[in-house]
C-alpha cells in the first residue's frame, strides 16, 4: 500500500510489540508519556486526569463495534471540531481509513488470544510529503472514569480516541489540537490536495449558474473518494459556536458525508420524471444540533421522495448530528467549503490521471543578495526575486494546473506552546521558452495565490502552452522555514529548481568565449502572412549563435498572436538574430535582426522576405518584435 513509510521518532511498531510480548509487559510510550505534558502546554486546565487503558474502562473493548461510521465520533472537551469533522469524512471511505488504521484486524482485541495483546497501536498520517507511522500506547485520559476527549457512541469502541491520541502525539500534545484547520487534517489522512472555496466571494447564494457548476465539482470530488468539509464563518469571538435559529452553528466545522442528485416523486413517475434536487448531507461533530429548515430529518418535504429513495439516502428521524439540506440552502447559510481531492497518478485508473512533481525547498536568509532565499512577497521589489524559483512547462495548448505550497509545521513544546504559521503564497510568471537561469527582472505575472498564515495555499489555474516560473515566498522578507511545492499537470511538466544565476564559467571559457551580452527576443504578433497552406498553422523560430527557440503552432490563423520570448547569452553581440516564420513545414520568410547593445529596449515591425525573393510584392507578411538587451548577465 505504501512504497515508503517512515517510523515517527524512530519507533518501529513491530519491534516494540515483539519486545512487549516477550517481556509480558504492556507498552508504555516514553515519547508520549501519560503525564500532563502530553495534555497541555503549561499546566493542567481540566482537573485531575487519570490515564486508563480500555480494559479498565469496559469489559470487552474493541477498535470497531459494528464497523466504522461517522456516528462513532463525539468531540469531547477539546476544541478540535476540525479534526473530528475530518475523521467523520474519513469514516465514510473504507479505502482511506484502512490507510490511516493499517492492519486493523491484527490490531483489534482478540478474545481468543488475550496473550497477543500488548497495549500498543500504530496509525499512519501523511506529513510534509511522506507517510509516517505513529506508535502509541493505549492509555487514555479520563475524568470520573469517562474519556475526556474524542469518544464513540459505544462505550467499548476506541478507534476514534486512539487515532486522536496518535494525532496529538504528532502535534506535540492534545492542547495543540485546540483550534485548527480541517483542510490540514483532510490532507494528513489522504495525502491529497485541499482546495478552499469561499462561497461568499464566489456569490454562490445568488449566482445560480456558478452554484450549479460548483455542485458538479463537489459531486465529482465526492464520487472520486475525496473528503469534504464546510463551515459558517464567525466574524467575532461572540460568534464562535453561536447557534443560529435554523440550528446551524457558526465557527464550527461540519463533515460532508454525502452528495446526491435526489429524484422527486413516487413509483414510475419518479423514474420517468426528470426533476432532481441537488442535495448535500452533513454531520455536526457534536453528534447533536442539526439543521431545522427544509429537508431536515422530520420535515414534510421528504414526502416528495419515495420510501425506497429515502432508504437509499439513509434518512433517519433522530438528533444524531447528521442531516440533509438542498445545495441552494447550503450556499445560503455556509460561507466556506473545503474540497480535498485525491490526486490520481495511476495510469491504470479510469479517472483522470495527473502528473505530479514534488519539490522540497527552504526560505533561508543570507546577507549576500545572490545567495539570499528569503526575499518576501512581490511588494518587496528589491528582494522578491531572491526567493527560490521553480520552472515548469505547459505542453498542451491549454492545461489545468494545480499548485499546492505547504510549509513545514513546528511541533508544540511545553515551554513554547504552539508555533504560528508563516504567511506564505506564490506567484507564477510566464518566461522565455528557453529560460534555464534564475530571473533577475520581473516577467509577465499570470497568476498568484493568496497570502495566508495557513499550512497550505492552493491554486487551480488554466495556463496556455509555454514556460513558467513559480516563486514561493513568505509575505515578509527575512523569514525562514522549509516548504513543499507540488505541481499537478495533465502531461509531464519537467518542473525543476532554477539554481544558477548565469552560465557557469568552465576551463573552456577562455578558449570558447564567455557571454558578453544578454538579449531577450519577444515576438509579439504577425500579420498578412502568405503561404501555400490555405488554412494557415503558423509558428516562428528564433535562432541565435546556434541556439533555437520554436514557438507553439497557432491553428487556423494568418494573424497569430505569438507572444513568445527567447533568452540568449551572446558571445558575439555584433552578429544578427535570425527570425523565421513558417506555416507547418512551409517556409514563409525570415529577417535578420541586429541589436544595438547600447539600446536597452527596441521594438520593430519587420518585413518577412522569402529567401529567394527580391520583389516587394512577394513579401509574405510582417512581424512585430521587441528586443531587450543587457550588458550585465544577471540583469534579466
Amino acid at each position: 500500500m505504501f512504497t515508503s513509510v517512515k517510523a515517527f521518532e524512530g519507533q518501529q511498531y513491530s519491534t516494540l510489540k515483539r519486545q512487549c510480548l516477550q517481556s509480558g509487559l504492556l507498552f508504555e510510550d516514553p515519547r508520549f508519556p501519560a503525564t500532563d505534558d502530553s495534555l497541555f502546554y503549561q499546566g493542567n486546565r481540566i482537573g485531575r486526569v487519570v490515564w486508563k487503558r480500555p480494559r479498565e474502562l469496559c469489559e470487552d473493548p474493541h477498535l470497531f463495534v459494528d464497523g466504522i461510521s461517522a456516528h462513532d465520533l463525539h468531540q469531547g472537551q477539546l476544541g478540535n471540531c476540525w479534526f473530528v469533522a475530518a475523521c467523520s469524512s474519513l469514516a465514510s471511505r473504507e479505502s482511506l481509513w484502512q490507510k490511516v488504521i493499517p492492519d486493523w484486524k491484527e490490531q483489534e482485541w482478540d478474545t481468543e488470544k488475550p496473550d497477543s495483546y500488548a497495549g500498543i497501536f500504530h496509525f499512519r498520517f501523511w506529513r510534509f510529503g511522506e507517510w509516517v507511522d505513529v506508535v502509541i500506547d493505549d492509555r487514555l485520559p479520563t475524568v470520573d472514569n469517562q474519556l475526556v476527549y474524542c469518544h464513540s457512541n459505544d462505550s467499548n469502541e476506541f478507534w476514534s480516541a486512539l487515532v486522536e491520541k496518535a494525532y496529538a502525539k504528532v502535534y506535540g500534545c492534545y492542547e495543540a489540537l485546540d483550534g485548527g484547520n480541517t483542510a490540514d487534517a483532510l490532507v494528513d489522512f489522504t495525502g491529497g490536495v485541499s482546495e478552499p472555496v469561499d462561497l461568499l466571494e464566489g456569490q454562490m447564494a445568488t449566482d445560480e449558474a456558478a452554484r450549479n457548476q460548483l455542485f458538479e465539482r463537489v459531486l465529482k470530488v465526492h464520487n472520486r473518494d475525496g473528503l469534504i468539509s464546510c463551515s459558517i464563518r464567525a466574524t467575532t469571538i461572540e460568534d464562535m459556536e453561536a447557534r443560529l435559529d435554523c440550528g446551524l452553528v457558526k465557527g464550527h466545522a461540519y463533515a460532508v458525508t454525502d452528495v446526491r442528485k435526489v429524484r422527486l416523486g413516487h413509483g414510475l413517475l419518479a423514474f420517468f420524471k426528470s426533476e432532481k434536487l441537488h442535495m448535500i448531507r452533513m454531520r455536526n461533530p457534536w453528534g447533536e444540533k442539526e439543521w431545522s429548515g427544509p429537508w431536515s430529518d422530520s420535515s414534510e418535504e421528504w414526502n416528495k421522495v419515495s420510501k425506497s429513495e429515502r432508504e437509499k439516502l439513509g434518512v433517519t428521524v433522530q438528533d444524531d448530528g447528521e442531516f440533509w439540506m438542498t445545495f441552494d440552502d447550503f450556499c445560503q447559510y455556509f460561507t466556506d467549503l473545503i474540497l480535498c481531492r485525491l490526486i490520481n497518478t495511476s495510469y491504470l485508473s479510469i479517472h483522470k490521471t495527473w502528473e505530479e512533481e514534488v519539490m522540497r525547498g527552504s526560505w533561508v536568509h543570507r546577507q549576500d543578495p545572490l545567495r539570499n532565499r528569503s526575499g518576501g512577497c512581490i511588494n518587496h521589489k528589491a528582494t522578491f526575486l531572491q526567493n527560490p524559483q521553480y520552472v515548469f512547462d505547459v505542453k498542451k495548448v491549454e492545461d489545468e494546473v494545480l499548485i499546492c505550497l505547504q510549509q513545514k509545521e513546528k511541533r508544540a513544546t511545553p515551554k513554547e506552546g504552539k508555533s504560528e504559521n508563516l504567511a506564505i503564497g506564490f506567484d507564477i510568471h510566464r518566461v522565455e521558452l528557453n529560460r534555464k537561469y534564475r530571473m533577475h527582472t520581473a516577467q509577465q505575472k499570470v497568476a498568484g495565490s493568496i497570502y495566508i498564515n495557513s499550512r497550505c495555499v492552493f491554486l487551480r489555474k488554466e495556463l496556455k502552452e509555454g514556460r513558467y516560473v513559480i516563486i514561493p515566498t513568505t509575505f515578509d522578507p527575512g523569514q525562514q522555514g522549509d516548504f513543499l511545492l507540488r505541481v499537478f499537470t495533465d502531461v509531464p511538466s519537467d518542473c525543476k529548481e532554477l539554481t544558477l544565476d548565469e552560465p557557469p564559467q568552465t576551463c573552456w571559457t577562455g578558449m570558447c568565449g564567455y557571454p558578453q551580452l544578454v538579449t531577450q527576443v519577444h515576438v509579439l504578433n504577425a500579420e498578412g502572412l502568405q503561404g501555400q497552406d490555405s488554412n494557415g498553422d503558423p509558428y516562428v523560430i528564433i535562432t541565435c549563435e546556434g541556439e533555437r527557440v520554436r514557438s507553439p503552432v497557432h491553428k487556423d490563423t494568418r494573424c497569430p498572436n505569438f507572444d513568445i520570448k527567447g533568452l540568449f547569452y551572446r558571445k558575439k553581440p555584433k552578429e544578427g538574430i535570425h527570425i523565421e516564420n513558417m506555416i507547418v513545414d512551409t517556409f514563409l520568410g525570415q529577417v535578420i535582426l541586429f541589436s544595438d547593445p547600447n539600446e536597452r529596449q527596441e521594438q520593430h515591425t519587420l518585413h518577412l522576405r522569402d529567401k529567394g525573393s527580391r520583389q516587394d510584392n512577394d513579401l509574405p507578411g510582417t512581424l512585430t518584435v521587441r528586443l531587450i538587451t543587457s550588458t550585465t548577465l544577471t540583469n534579466i
